[in-house]
């Protein structure tokens, strides 16, 4: 229990961590909303108003975070010439849709003209949308180079069979990782796309929801403490 309080904490202390817990407000709220809209309209403004409020609190909670993708290209571009452009590419879209992310929060609060928000929402989700292409694109060759790593390793285990165990073991964590990261970034998407071209599929409550859950959940499972 106290293992589990600690491990709270830590994640509660990084931003990512409370960003998470925020979007499971906004997005339950967002479901709650829809289901009890016809039969308890009372309950159901209450639920829109606290997804609004959390959407825009995490939103100026964000401030700054466009610089943590200039920060990535330059701390991390990449192990091969594909990686490096990969990086580029994502990080520039991320730190595209963070930016602009600034002025769609102060449209919706009314510092600035609110008829900026239209404008400044699908900048933001197109940039968005734009990095988690080549988010998804990176994670999908780590994961087939992990793959061909591990059957490599099972294959020649007989040698050292507790160092191959240790790297499968680590391979296998990784790999985890990214499939979480690529649920975040595939429901991130479809949550863009609505805003970029909004449909009907895209644009329905339990979509939205649901992705943004996923999304929420997936990222809490990598941010969570490990030790």
């Amino acid at each position: 229990m106290n293992d589990t309080v600690d491990k709270l904490v830590i994640f509660l202390a990084k931003r990512d961590g409370i960003d998470k817990l925020v979007k499971t407000f906004q997005y339950v709220s967002k479901l709650v909303n829809w289901h009890v809209e016809a039969t308890y309209p009372d309950i159901a403004q209450r639920a829109k108003q606290w997804e609004v409020a959390s959407g825009l609190g995490r939103k100026a909670f964000r401030t700054g975070r466009f610089l943590t993708g200039f920060n990535a290209i330059r701390r991390n571009p990449g192990s091969t010439q594909t990686f490096k452009v990969l990086a580029v590419l994502a990080n520039a879209g991320e730190m595209v849709y963070f930016f602009f992310d600034h002025f769609l929060w102060l449209s919706r609060i009314g510092t600035i003209d609110p008829k900026l928000a239209r404008k400044m929402s699908f900048i933001s989700a197109f940039g968005e949308s734009f990095g988690y292409i080549f988010f998804i694109i990176s994670d999908f060759i780590l994961l087939k180079e992990g793959l061909k790593a591990e059957n490599k390793l099972t294959a020649s285990s007989k040698d050292d069979s507790k160092k191959a165990e240790e790297d499968i073991r680590k391979i296998k964590a990784d790999r985890v990782m990214r499939l979480m990261a690529v649920a975040a970034n595939v429901a991130d998407l479809l949550i863009a796309l609505a805003d970029i071209e909004p449909n009907p599929f895209c644009n329905h409550a339990v979509t939205l929801g649901i992705s943004g859950l996923v999304s929420a959940w997936a990222g809490w499972y990598r941010n969570w403490p490990s030790q």
